[in-house]
Order: structure tokens, then C-alpha cells, then sequence
């Protein structure tokens, strides 16, 4: 019997194309079996669920096929898989930071004028403060009340002598989002690479790790990083003026790295035991120069001192004991305050110059006597980022390499800084063209506590700007400014089918609105009205589109700066020009977008 030749259509692949397949197949090569292909028949109900079966299986290879790829992926967790191959670093829940005003009452010094320094408290990094709105921050740095550029006035007068009894004194501090917490966590065995983690979507940082016998595993950005720099206090008396505190670089052979997802926070170690590594050595310099033509000496660019530990496990893991982690976490979603809303003292700790005095009345007075309260609105990025932004995002990242030469390299590295140094919303990198050097204008904006757009406040500016002193062209010059938030209404006329009533139609029109213009647009961005248009021409019921308006809103409840409609419309009407230094909101949705139907 000869081998039937039969045709195959690859390129069927939906349920109606494969049932038209399959019942011309059954006709032409079973045409004495199968002769009833009524849709009540037993014929039909087979092929219909081969081709059910068939069209659900190309359904999902195209779906995974899609996901595949960061184009084209739609699921959250698929794209922050493939960001993570890009180089892009999911930051989760994100920090806010802020400048705090700390105030404190002093006695008058018994000789002179003045208030007397002996009790002038100390109060330490890691003191707690609190926001009427219920959340925590943390002082990153030590507060002194003795600073000479402290403001200071009189607080108490005695009503004989007319001289103060105690005084005012003013300090500045800076805060961040969050509070500390601590998890305590068995390991068994020793395992290879091992992963632990750490439930809480608000879990921001990882401040320490230990385990049972005392041993510190540090936090390095990659496993192959050997050498870790640490922040010890300067004892020199004749510089610690300048610098506090100095940079040691030492050799860190317990690490771990960090993932963040949703969910929580993952740490993995390296997979040597102590046993395979025992006590790293240092391999010899001579070894790790790279090798330079006619040169006999030894640059930044050809030594690398993270080279310089002679092992190639990736670092010590633990086992057989218990591993102390201590974190920061954010108090809940919306990490932002507004101003004077930093107003609760919760915990602290002070210290003073002379030990003696901390534990008498004077100095637990001054102690309890400290009050403080925000200038400044702490604000940076509320929510996590969307699926579009981490696409973007990861996209900049790989192109930037870890370097700031493009608008584009600056604007991606601004969005890669640690969540712990706060967040921008939005930014955008312009050429200054009236700069004879190589100057940039950084304009940036942030999250208010409402997820409403906002000016950056100053400690934000401060650390971003530290922050791109590391990746930036030697000769390039960066100037951190507020972009200018313009808030627009929309308006719209429509005109509705007869058999639908207007009124549901027009609250159709408004939730189609709300939900396309559901988000934040970028600095600079154009404004479409034909996507207006096109949005409103969807709506059930509407027959026609005959007119759209855009309207700035200001003063108010809206921003103070405002866009001249009229100015910066195109002359077709079509879309709405927006300087470099602007970014659109549709601030209030619910009341900026009107409408009447006809």
C-alpha cells in the first residue's frame, strides 16, 4: 500500500482555519467513515475539540514566544526577569529623604553668654522620628547640637537680671523612609549558592548580616567583588573636621548579593565552605596589572584592586547556623510627608562630650526637651514602577553601560540610584546651549504623598548628585534643577446616538478618559489631542468627536507655574507643544476632565 502524500497547512492556526482544515481532511480521505458533518453529529463535536485544542496550544506558544522577549512581554514578573539580564536593578518599594529640623533646649552657661555646651546632646544615626500620617524615618547621620552654625536664640529669661536662662538651639538633620527591623533565620547544611529570603513588598535595605559565631557577611553588588570599602571614624583630631570618617578597603570573604521582587527581598551567597576557603589570600600584585606597552608603571585604569584575593569560590556560605538579619522596611506604600508633618520624637539616642553629665537631670532634660519638624517636603516616588517605565528603564541601562556620555546614559543612571538615597519620579537631560562647557540641566520632579507630582526636595538633590559624580564625563558639568509642573483640564463635545442615553454616555466618555490618561506623563512630552479624539470615537454610543480642548489649571490646588495653551498648540490643532523643562499632569482627573454630549 502506498504511502498516502498528505498536505498539512502550517499556517492554520485559529479554531476556524483548523475545523476548515480538519473537515476537508475527514471528506478527502474518509469519505466512506465519516458522512455526517451536521453540527449536531459526532463528526463535528471531534473536530471541534481538535481544533479547540489546537487553537488554545498556538495560543499559548505565541504567548510564551512574546514572553520571551522585553518588547513584547506584558507580565510584570516576566519583564523584571528579563530587565535583570539587561543589567536593570528592580529597586521595589522605594525611600524618601528629607532634611528634618531638630530643636532643643539648653541651659545658660554659668560664665558668659550663651548656652552652656556641656549640655548639648548628641543625637545619633539611626534615631527614629515620626510623621503625623503614622510613618518612620531614620537620621542617617549624627545630629550635633554643639555646631557653631546652629542657630541659637533665647528661650527662658530670668525677669530680675533680664538674662536668659536657657536657650533655643536649631540643628539640621538628614532622615530617610523606614524603620529597622530584625529576622533571625536557620541554615542547615552547607549548600552551594544558598538563597534566603525575606517576605515584605516595603523591605528597602539590608543594613547587616550575622551569624551565630559573630562573623559579618557583607553586601557587594556582584559575588566576584572581593573587596569591600568601609566608612571607620576619623581619630585624627587635626582632620576629622574635614573628614569624619575614612574610607578602608578590606578583603570580604563572607558576601552576599540582592534580589528584590514584589514580594519581598532574596540574599544569595557564594558557594565555598570554610573548610575549601578558609582564610583568603591576596594574590601578588604583579599578577592582576594588566599588561601595558612600553610602560613600567602602575595606573587606576590597569590595576584593579578587586582582584586582589587570591580565590575563586565567590565567597564563604553559611551552614549549620543561625543568620541575624537586620533591615530597613518602609512604615507603608506611601513613604512621603509633607511639610511639618515630621512632628513625633519616637526613639533616640544621644550621647554627650562629657559622659559624666549624660546621666544628670540637666542632661536628660535637654534630652527630653528635643522636638522636630520638616521645612521641606519629604517626597521621591510613591509607586513601583509600571510595566512601560521598568521597559524603558532597562532598555537606558543597557545601552548607558554604566557610564554617563548620552542624554540618555544620565537619564538612566538617575533612575538606577539605590532606592535608600531616595527616588525621582521623572527626569530629563537638556543641554545648556547658553553654557560654553559641557553643562547639562538635570530637570527632575517627585511624588507628593497623594501620587501627585511635586518639586524635589534638597537632601534628594544632594544625593543624586553624588550620585552621578561617579559615572559622568570628567569634562561634563551637571546642573540638578526643578522641572516646571503645568496641571491641564480636558474638555470635549460629543454627540451621542439617539437609542443611548446621554448621560450614560458621557460618563462613559469620562471613564474612557480617566483610564487613558491614567498616569504620568514625561518632561517634555507633546500632548495629542487626536488621541483624545480617538479614545472618545471608541465609546459605545458616540457618533462623532466635534470638538476638544485642553485648559491650564493653576493656583490652588494646582501647581503655580502654568503653560500658555494658546502659545505652544500646533497650528493643526493636532497636539500640544511642551518646553524641555515641562511636564504635563492631569492632576485631578475626576474633576479636570468635562464634557457635553449633544
Amino acid at each position: 500500500m502506498a504511502k498516502r502524500n498528505i498536505p498539512i497547512n502550517y499556517t492554520s492556526r485559529d479554531f476556524n482555519s483548523i475545523q476548515e482544515d480538519l473537515l476537508n481532511y475527514a471528506k478527502r480521505y474518509y469519505p466512506d467513515t465519516f458522512k455526517d458533518f451536521s453540527e449536531a453529529s459526532f463528526g463535528s463535536l471531534m473536530i471541534d475539540t481538535v481544533a479547540y485544542v489546537g487553537d488554545i496550544m498556538s495560543f499559548y506558544l505565541d504567548y510564551q514566544v512574546n514572553e520571551s522577549f522585553i518588547d513584547s512581554s506584558v507580565e510584570y514578573d516576566n519583564i523584571l526577569r528579563l530587565a535583570k539580564q539587561m543589567g536593570y536593578k528592580y529597586q521595589g518599594s522605594q525611600s524618601t529623604t528629607g532634611m528634618v529640623s531638630l530643636y532643643a533646649i539648653i541651659p545658660a552657661n554659668t560664665v558668659g553668654l550663651g548656652p552652656n555646651t556641656d549640655y548639648m546632646p548628641i543625637l545619633k544615626r539611626g534615631s527614629t522620628l515620626g510623621s503625623s500620617g503614622g510613618g518612620s524615618f531614620i537620621l542617617t547621620e549624627d545630629v550635633r547640637f554643639d555646631n557653631p552654625s546652629n542657630t541659637v536664640v533665647a528661650a527662658t529669661v530670668d525677669s530680675t537680671t533680664g538674662l536668659p536662662n536657657s536657650y533655643a538651639v536649631k540643628a539640621v538633620g538628614q532622615v530617610i523612609s523606614g524603620k529597622y527591623g530584625i529576622s533571625t533565620i536557620k541554615v542547615g547544611g552547607f549548600e552551594k549558592f544558598k538563597k534566603v529570603g525575606l517576605a515584605g513588598k516595603n523591605i528597602v535595605e539590608i543594613i547587616s548580616v550575622f551569624d551565630t559565631a559573630g562573623n559579618e557577611y557583607f553586601e557587594v553588588e556582584h559575588l566576584t567583588s572581593d573587596v569591600v570599602y568601609k566608612s571607620v571614624p576619623n581619630k585624627d583630631s587635626n582632620t576629622r573636621e574635614n573628614a569624619p570618617s575614612l574610607i578602608r578597603p578590606f578583603i570580604a570573604a563572607r558576601r552576599f548579593t540582592t534580589e528584590k521582587t514584589r514580594n519581598g527581598i532574596t540574599l544569595q551567597f557564594g558557594h565555598g565552605s570554610e573548610s575549601e576557603i578558609g582564610t583568603p589570600s591576596l594574590a601578588e600584585p604583579s599578577d592582576v596589572v594588566l599588561k601595558r606597552h612600553a610602560r613600567n608603571h602602575i595606573t587606576d585604569t590597569s590595576f584593579d584592586p578587586t582582584n586582589l584575593v587570591g580565590n575563586d569560590k565567590l565567597g564563604i556560605g553559611p551552614a549549620n547556623t543561625t543568620l541575624t538579619i537586620t533591615y530597613r522596611e518602609n512604615t507603608s506604600d506611601n513613604a512621603n510627608a509633607a511639610v511639618g508633618a515630621v512632628n513625633k520624637v519616637l526613639q533616640i539616642s544621644t550621647e554627650f562630650n562629657n559622659p559624666i553629665l549624660a546621666a544628670t537631670q540637666t542632661a536628660l532634660d535637654a534630652v527630653q526637651s528635643i522636638e522636630c519638624s520638616n521645612e521641606e517636603p519629604i517626597v521621591g516616588n510613591v509607586a513601583i514602577p509600571s510595566v512601560e517605565e521598568v521597559r524603558n528603564q532597562a532598555l537606558n541601562t543597557f545601552s548607558s553601560q554604566n557610564r554617563a556620555v548620552t542624554s540618555t546614559d544620565y537619564e538612566a543612571i538617575t533612575y538606577m540610584m539605590p532606592s535608600y538615597y531616595g527616588a525621582v519620579k521623572r527626569c530629563r537631560v537638556i543641554r545648556d546651549q547658553d553654557s560654553l562647557k559641557r553643562n547639562l540641566n538635570l530637570y527632575l520632579v517627585s511624588e507628593d504623598s497623594n501620587g501627585k507630582l511635586t518639586q524635589s526636595n534638597t537632601a534628594l538633590k544632594e544625593n543624586l548628585k553624588v550620585w552621578l559624580n561617579k559615572y559622568r564625563m570628567i569634562n561634563d558639568t551637571v546642573d540638578i534643577l526643578d522641572a516646571k509642573i503645568a496641571n491641564i483640564g480636558i474638555e470635549f463635545e460629543v454627540i451621542s446616538s439617539e437609542e443611548i442615553n446621554k448621560y450614560e454616555v458621557l460618563d462613559s466618555c469620562i471613564l474612557a478618559l480617566r483610564s487613558k490618561f491614567d498616569r504620568n506623563m514625561y518632561i517634555g512630552e507633546r500632548f495629542y489631542l487626536t488621541d483624545v479624539y480617538t479614545e472618545l470615537n471608541k465609546v459605545r454610543g458616540v457618533v462623532d468627536t466635534v470638538n476638544v480642548k485642553l485648559v491650564s489649571k493653576r493656583a490652588g490646588n494646582y501647581s503655580n507655574s502654568s503653560l500658555n495653551i494658546n502659545q505652544f498648540m500646533s497650528l493643526d490643532g493636532r497636539y500640544l507643544s511642551v518646553p524641555d523643562n515641562v511636564i504635563l499632569e492631569l492632576k485631578y482627573p475626576k474633576i479636570d476632565i468635562k464634557g457635553t454630549v449633544k
